[in-house]
């Protein structure tokens, strides 16, 4: 099927869901590009419909993708023109997809993070909390590494940026669809999951009470908060948690808090798989 008005309820909506509160009403977020096409194509996630342009059929790649899509959802045609303007990129590449917001509540992560994503030769859960971050490029950074690190789930509190917001979605590189995510948690939610959970709850902070990164016990079942790049993590969550940082030795100020998630996820890592 072809739509060829900018009138078109599809469009509309596809247009609607770049802000948070129509992505909340519809309960959809989108997806753009053919490689996270791709990698939504191949995951469990439920797709509503997408829109193409003709330009995408012209690339083998782009015929295999619509091929494999058309088995999950309506796919329409649309203009070039029409493409630029669903488009929340500046190059778009002829494809974009409705799909349904999948959350995990945090009750279901209870009992250590049964109902999240097992760990390769880990046995305790890895939980990564990002609390008030609010670039998108950062939380999507840390998703990304969260999945790189075999992480059991992702937490978001509240006042942190709306994972399924187009640029994070973008900046997660696909990370989005394999591990579960929950969001608009509060801090006292969190601590009291930490410890229904078994797990050690802990913040970076620069405190004289922290401990460096490299001399916590990363092996035991964890919660690591990463706080809001202006200010840090909340108070409310310092309270409960174990305060690391991370040591610098030359000039500089601080780490940006994507790369302190990097930091600290790896020195996990290196804990439970080499030590």
């Amino acid at each position: 099927m072809v739509i060829d008005s900018a009138s078109n309820k599809k469009i509309k909506l596809m247009e609607s869901l770049r802000l948070r509160k129509h992505r909340e009403r519809e309960g959809l977020f989108r997806i753009e590009g053919v490689r996270l096409a791709e990698m939504a194509a191949e995951s469990g996630w439920e797709l509503r419909f997408g829109l193409y342009t003709a330009e995408l059929l012209e690339k083998e790649r782009g015929r295999q993708l619509l091929a494999g899509l058309r088995e999950r959802c309506p796919l329409y045609e649309i203009s070039a023109p029409l493409g630029k303007k669903v488009a929340a990129t500046d190059t778009p590449q002829g494809i974009f997809l409705a799909a349904t917001q999948q959350k995990t509540d945090l009750s279901e992560l209870a009992g250590g993070g049964q109902s999240g994503r097992k760990q390769d030769g880990a046995e305790q859960p890895l939980f990564v909390v990002l609390d008030g971050v609010q670039d998108p490029g950062n939380a999507g950074t840390i998703i990304r590494t969260a999945d790189a690190v075999g992480a059991t789930a992702v937490i978001l509190t509240k006042g942190s940026v709306d994972v399924f917001g187009d640029k994070v979605v973008r900046a997660t590189m696909g990370s989005l669809f394999h591990l579960p995510i929950v969001a608009d948690v509060s801090a006292a939610e969190v601590a009291a999951f930490a410890e229904a959970a078994d797990c050690q709850l802990l913040a970076t902070a620069l405190d004289a009470l922290a401990k460096p990164h490299f001399a916590v016990d990363f092996r035991r079942g964890s919660l690591i908060a990463f706080g809001n790049e202006g200010n840090g993590v909340s108070e409310a969550l310092l309270r409960a948690a174990a305060k690391v940082y991370i040591p610098m030795y030359g000039r500089a100020e601080s780490l940006n808090v994507g790369v302190s998630s990097a930091v600290v996820l790896y020195e996990a890592v290196r804990q439970r798989r080499f030590c």
